[in-house]
């Protein structure tokens, strides 16, 4: 029978065989593998949904001239059929189209022309409308309809056409013209000349004939380029136009939009609701839809990780091509959020701090807040930063932020959002693990207990210059930190 002194060795081999490693010696972690799957878009739901949905409009009979431009409209939302205004637009700005706002250095082409003044015609009735006008009908002025479309904002093709026993045209409204000239953010062919009249205006009276609207000498003219559209406040063009949309992982939904509007997409983004694995919406592809040549749609599609042209590969599918696809990232006024500036090394390193982190330690403490290269510690790339003793050799608490302050606007809102991870040593040893976000030295946010990588966010104002920070770990109870951002919000 083995003496007490064998048994307590055999004691001592087992703890020390089944003793976490800690990962300042690059101890191996306890975690789950990660079963997060990543979906990519999904282009047959938008396809389905461009089929069910009517988005063309013409100029009213029944209404004034030279109302505003409308807000940009949501006509669906993954799938889902709406209709309502996007209610968070830029802070300050008006949203532009394809078009610009101010006078064209370019002229406009005659795209189609109007049928001879003796014969009815129709006017457009298509895709982004924006408003109309009346103007001058003592000839046909075309030069008048032309400078209309330059004063609206993101006006790149305009109808224009006379109508007839409108009553509201010829006797209430001051212009007291019949000429129409119709502005849209997209251009349109004759094919689109459905709207032939034939309303009722004039009021009944006794059993005279009562006579119904008619359309004469519809004609329509295009800008001769279009030009790119504003870069929405804190976003980033990645690529485009081209015709191909993106086909990339990522993907949170997709939503479609009455006009071609990248600052409506931008709203849309920001206002996404943050993935349960990926977060919050970093990126979005908006694009224009043809349908036998003819604009039908605008599509924002939304994701979680950025994507560029690689992945730009969706060409259409049937009668339904894609035109105009832009990509275009959020962007973090936090510099390396990823911890991807440390490179002390090629395989295996760690640090207190770099040029882009600080770590402070505990009083007493020794590499509480560490930064590490080491792919398999972070959750993309090579970096990661560590809150807990890197070598487990205390129990105490350590600081992570970025070496300057955050350059911020005074008053504007941001989400700060963080991927952290409690799993290094297991459900058991991690329950008591714990994060802290710091804004300005006051708590917003927090995480606790056992997790895998999960996104966690904190909504925060401004006060400019403001100071970021993590604090947290409680070896063995450690927490790793990656991907972080702050983005600012449209408001």
């Amino acid at each position: 029978m083995p003496s007490p002194r064998c048994l307590l060795v055999l004691a001592a081999l087992i703890v020390s065989a089944t003793a976490i490693v800690p990962p300042g010696q690059q101890g191996l972690s306890n975690a789950l593998p990660d079963s997060t799957t990543t979906s990519t878009t999904d282009n047959e739901s938008i396809v389905q949904t461009a089929d069910q949905i009517n988005q063309k409009s013409g100029a009213p009979s029944d209404a004034p001239p030279n109302a505003p431009v409308p807000p940009t409209t949501v006509t669906a939302i993954d799938g889902t059929i709406i209709n309502t205004t996007i209610a968070d637009a830029s802070a300050g700005t008006r949203r532009r189209g394809i078009g610009h706002l101010g006078k064209r250095q370019s002229g406009y082409t005659q795209i189609f022309a109007g049928l001879p003044p003796n014969e009815h015609d129709a006017s457009i009735e298509g895709t982004a409308y924006l408003t109309y006008t009346v103007v001058p009908n003592s000839t046909y002025n075309v030069q008048a309809c032309l400078d209309f479309c330059d004063s609206v904002d993101g006006c790149e093709f305009v109808n224009l056409y006379y109508e007839f026993n409108n009553p509201l045209l010829d006797f209430v409204f001051s212009q007291q013209s019949n000429l129409k000239c119709a502005a849209y953010g997209d251009i349109h062919n004759a094919t689109e000349k459905t709207n032939f009249g034939g309303q009722a205006l004039y009021p009944q009276v006794g059993n005279e004939t009562v006579p119904l609207t008619y359309i004469t000498q519809s004609s329509g003219w295009a800008a001769d380029s279009l030009i790119d559209p504003t870069t929405p406040d804190g976003y980033q063009l990645v690529f485009g136009p081209t015709d191909g949309a993106n086909n990339a992982p990522g993907y949170m939904g997709f939503a479609f939009i009455d006009r071609y509007d990248v600052s409506a997409c931008a709203a849309l983004c920001n206002g996404r609701g943050a993935d349960p694995a990926g977060g919050v919406c970093q990126y979005f592809n908006i694009w224009r839809a043809l349908v036998d040549g003819i604009p039908t749609t605008y599509t924002c599609s939304l994701y979680y990780i950025p994507a560029d042209s690689s992945t730009a590969v969706n060409f259409g599918q049937g009668d339904l091509a894609v035109t105009l696809s832009r990509g275009y990232k959020r962007l973090s006024v936090l510099p390396d959020g990823g911890f991807e500036g440390y490179t002390a090394c090629d395989d295996f390193c760690f640090t207190a701090s770099y040029s882009n982190w600080i770590g402070t330690s505990s009083l007493g403490g020794d590499f509480d807040a560490s930064i590490f290269f080491y792919p398999p510690y972070a959750r993309t790339g090579h970096g990661s930063g560590l809150l807990g003793a890197a070598f487990g050799d205390d129990a105490l608490s350590g600081t992570l932020a970025p070496a300057a302050p955050l350059r911020t606007e005074v008053g504007k809102t941001y989400v700060v959002q963080a991927f952290v991870a409690n799993d290094f040593s297991g459900g058991v040893e991690e329950a008591n693990a714990f994060v802290v976000i710091l804004w300005n030295g006051q708590k917003v946010g927090e995480v606790t207990g056992f997790q895998s990588y999960t996104p966690v966010q904190a909504t925060v104002t401004a006060t400019g210059n403001d100071l970021l920070s993590f604090t947290g770990g409680a070896a063995p109870a450690w927490s790793f930190l990656d991907d972080i951002s702050v983005f600012g919000v449209l408001e």
